[in-house]
């Protein structure tokens, strides 16, 4: 690995070949040759950046546009305008419909996390705004959940019957046909 800096007689002959036109390759290989170090390419990029010099104008292809016989092709044609792939399309930036939230009939207790017993629901309330102070519903709740039934039934969507089953899962192997 090279050290961090150049030596000032490696940076001067970065600029010469550079202010000579050769690409960041070429370079790098006079370098090295010259001086027996083992700059890579991308070593002399970072190097010609750090002292301000402005990367190779990149050569133009010629038209691929045939003139007409016998006239002389006086200005090549633009190139097609390119689509900005960062703007996002007018569809994305329709104002979605709001939301309806889920709720259940009971009225919380609104308790704190000191508050809260081993057998409390453990939903919470509030947060939203900065500064604002965290409650929990803090009816009795479910064996087997964190929850009351009702906070359950919110958070399992619907069709959840009951809480986790008590006790281990039982798993019987059947032969498949």
């Amino acid at each position: 690995m090279e050290p961090g800096s150049w030596p000032s007689e490696h940076s001067d002959a970065l600029r010469d070949y550079f202010l000579k036109g050769m690409s960041y390759a070429e370079i790098g290989r006079e370098i090295n040759a010259r001086f027996g170090t083992a700059y890579t390419r991308n070593a002399v990029v970072g190097r010609a950046r750090r002292l301000g010099l402005a990367a190779p104008a990149r050569m133009k292809s010629p038209s691929i546009v045939p003139a007409f016989p016998g006239e002389p092709c006086l200005f090549p044609p633009r190139p097609p305008a390119l689509q900005s792939w960062s703007v996002p399309p007018k569809s994305a930036m329709k104002l979605a419909a709001p939301v309806k939230l889920r709720c259940v009939g009971i009225k919380p207790r609104l308790i704190s996390l000191l508050e809260l017993a081993p057998g409390d629901c453990r939903y919470p309330y509030g947060g939203d705004k900065d500064g604002e102070e965290i409650t929990f519903c803090g009816h009795p709740r479910t064996s087997g959940s964190s929850y009351c039934t009702p906070h359950f039934h919110l958070t399992r969507g619907p069709g959840s019957t009951s809480a986790r089953v008590a006790g281990p899962l039982v798993l019987r192997l059947v032969s498949a046909a």
